[in-house]
């Protein structure tokens, strides 16, 4: 099992859920972040002053799934998400020893 984790501009959600429930991702965390990377921020005008965005806005998509469908689940990311651009995001792959859903107690993939 693999825990993934991507960050990614907030116009590219609705793209990027589309794309994973077709290839059948049952489930995953969304939250709204803030940060930099590369990008370092950018400057923006307000009522004609002009003031630095230091942390960018973000979505973070999380997702444990079954090794067999992480490599597709992160191609289908890339694909969708990406736009050849400075501050398209990064995706991270961890492992994941072990899942236990609370309701019934199932462990590993059952729990998925």
């Amino acid at each position: 099992m693999q825990f993934i984790t991507a960050i990614i501009k907030p116009n590219k959600l609705i793209p990027v859920h589309e794309a994973l429930m077709q290839i059948g991702v049952e489930g995953m965390t969304v939250t709204e972040v803030k940060g930099y990377g590369r990008q370092k921020g950018h400057s923006e005008i307000y009522r004609g002053a002009e003031y630095q965005v230091i942390f960018v806005p973000k979505i973070k998509i999380e997702i444990a799934a079954e090794a067999k469908l992480s490599e597709k689940i992160i191609e289908t990311i890339i694909a969708e998400a990406g736009t050849g651009r400075i501050g398209d995001g990064k995706v991270f792959v961890q492992s994941l020893s072990e899942v236990i859903r609370i309701r019934t107690g199932e462990k590993g993939q059952m729990a998925l």
